[in-house]
């Protein structure tokens, strides 16, 4: 219980750094400078202004110095980080699949936050994805269960890739951004390719009502799908073990 409320916590510091690291590299910002500031007014935020969730509800979702509203968002995204890094202990404990689901749950939280907002996944977080994975499999199986998750993404990336290309010759216009096509290298390293496919027909599944919504709402003809797929991702991995029975009567 302990380690869970701990984790809680540190997800909800983690969730409130990826908020500001999603708004700030997809507007090409710097991480460093300026500090952190009111986005209306620009005064810098002292200490008591940071703290995740508590800030935000003893200044009543307003900035101390401007009284503007805060964005709603960043708090959401706080919680759903500290809610995925608790749940990831209570499902996996201290464990490879613990570290890789903390990984997704990062992945899921930035993403969310890039491609909803900007329609961009950044290519800095995929690359330490394929990094981490890679040495916590070297860690806990053998350098050659590595080398073959590489293989593995590679296969799906080259999928995705076909995928998207087929679709843009089709439609006259691209149909699959750079950024899920990349972060399906991942999508492989983590779940294999059999499963990665599983997880691609959930994700637009995943994404349908929404896409339709959209379309139907704000007749929007481009909506995110890295937040469906990684979603998907995260979706198999985390109830692998159900997941797996769609092979047996196969």
């Amino acid at each position: 219980m302990l380690y869970t409320i701990y984790l809680f916590i540190l997800g909800l510091l983690f969730g409130s750094f990826y908020y500001c690291m999603g708004v700030r590299l997809s507007n090409n910002e710097s991480l460093i400078h300026p500090p952190s500031h009111c986005d209306f007014c620009n005064h810098r935020l002292g200490i008591l202004d940071l703290i995740p969730i508590f800030s935000f509800v003893f200044l009543k979702g307003k900035c101390r110095y401007c009284q503007k509203k805060l964005p709603l968002d960043s708090l959401l995204f706080e919680l759903l980080t500290g809610l995925l890094f608790s749940f990831s202990y209570v499902k996996f404990h201290f464990s490879y699949e613990f570290f890789i689901s903390i990984l997704l749950s990062s992945l899921v939280v930035l993403i969310f936050i890039t491609d909803f907002k900007y329609m961009i996944i950044l290519d800095s977080p995929l690359i330490v994805s394929v990094v981490i994975t890679f040495i916590l499999k070297c860690f806990y199986f053998n350098f050659n269960v590595a080398l073959i998750s590489l293989g593995h993404g590679l296969g799906m990336f080259l999928t995705m890739l076909a995928i998207g290309k087929f679709g843009t010759l089709v439609f006259k216009k691209e149909s699959l951004g750079g950024g899920d096509i990349k972060f399906s290298f991942v999508m492989g390293m983590v779940l294999t390719y059999k499963f990665s496919m599983v997880a691609l027909i959930l994700s637009t599944f995943l994404a349908l009502p929404y896409a339709i919504a959209s379309m139907y709402l704000s007749k929007a003809h481009e909506v995110p799908y890295g937040p469906f797929l990684v979603s998907s991702v995260f979706l198999v991995f985390y109830f692998f073990d159900k997941f797996q029975y769609i092979f047996y009567f196969i």
